[in-house]
Order: structure tokens, then C-alpha cells, then sequence
């Protein structure tokens, strides 16, 4: 059975990219602002709103919302892989088998992701909380402001979260990064 996409033109979507081998190669500043930069790219040309993210060293976890009449996220996914791939530390690189280097693959990322649309107001609030939960759930953080690379300062700014969210202290210290 051959796996099929759900293309919703102007959808709303929830993903899971994973990097090659699940290296943990999106650990340093550098790595993470390529990727910003690779995102802010393909956005240029192909449009959407990134509703919510988190990355962590080997997988990155987002919702998308694509414009209306435009379901195409899997040519966005390519761009943005690429962009990174071309750009980044040559050393990130992993070995490849003569099948995956005679494609041109270069072993940053897993070649598939995976994909859910989301389907409601309710299922977009658990996608949100699952993604900005997940650096504690896999105990990278104490708690999700203690994570820098997650729209979680971003939905407290806006007032969404309160700072206790997820037993998040009241301290200030880390809103904004992101």
C-alpha cells in the first residue's frame, strides 16, 4: 500500500521532520539560524504561516497554514531541506550508501516526514501544546520557556499562555527568545 498525502489547498497541517540518522545536528545557534533562514526563503517564494514550532537536535515539530488554494507543502518541505542542506557545515554530512549519494542525497534529513491536517479549533490546540510540551517531554528542558527554539515565547508575548503554563515559574527570564 503506497502511502497518500493529504494535499487540503489552504490547509492547516501538523509535522514531523527528523534529520538523517536522528543526528543531533540542530543544536548550535549557527544551525538553528540557517534553518530560520532556509524557512524565511522558501516563504518568499511559496508562502505560509508557521502557527507554532519547536526544534530540537534531531526532529523539529510545526504547524503550517498554507494560503487559500495552495495545498502544495511538500514542494515547501523540499525547498526548505535543500536551502539548509546547500548552506550548512559540510561536516554535518552524513556517509551516505552509493543508492542515496547517486541521488544527490546528502543526509541532513530523513527523506520523509510525516504529515497530519489538522481538523479542527480542538485539534489544533492539542498539536500546539504537544509541540511546545516536547522539549520537556524529552528532557531537554525543565519546562517549555526554558527551551529557546520554540514559538512557546512567542504564544506567551501574545498572551495565549500564561507564564505558569505547563508549570513554567513566573520569572521573566528567556520570553522573547526564540
Amino acid at each position: 500500500m503506497r502511502y497518500r498525502r493529504n494535499f487540503v489547498p489552504g490547509g492547516c497541517f501538523f509535522f514531523t521532520v527528523v534529520t538523517g540518522g536522528r543526528r543531533a545536528i540542530l543544536t548550535r545557534a549557527d544551525s538553528i539560524d540557517l534553518l530560520r533562514a532556509a524557512f524565511r526563503s522558501v516563504r518568499r517564494i511559496r508562502p505560509f504561516r508557521t502557527d507554532a514550532i519547536v526544534v530540537l537536535p534531531d526532529h523539529l515539530h510545526c504547524i503550517w497554514t498554507l494560503p487559500a488554494g495552495d495545498g502544495d507543502f511538500a514542494t515547501r518541505w523540499r525547498l526548505i531541506k535543500t536551502w539548509y542542506t546547500r548552506r550548512c557545515d559540510a561536516a554535518l554530512r552524513a556517509p551516505l550508501g552509493a543508492g542515496r549519494a547517486a541521488r544527490g542525497e546528502q543526509g541532513i534529513w530523513q527523506r520523509r516526514y510525516w504529515e497530519h491536517t489538522v481538523r479542527d479549533a480542538e485539534d489544533f490546540v492539542r498539536h500546539v501544546e504537544y509541540i511546545h510540551y516536547n522539549p520537556v517531554k524529552h528532557g531537554y528542558a525543565r519546562t517549555p520557556l526554558d527551551w529557546p527554539y520554540s514559538s512557546f515565547h512567542r504564544y506567551v508575548r501574545a498572551g495565549v499562555y500564561p507564564l505558569q503554563w505547563a508549570g513554567v515559574s513566573d520569572e521573566i527570564d528567556g520570553v522573547g527568545q526564540e
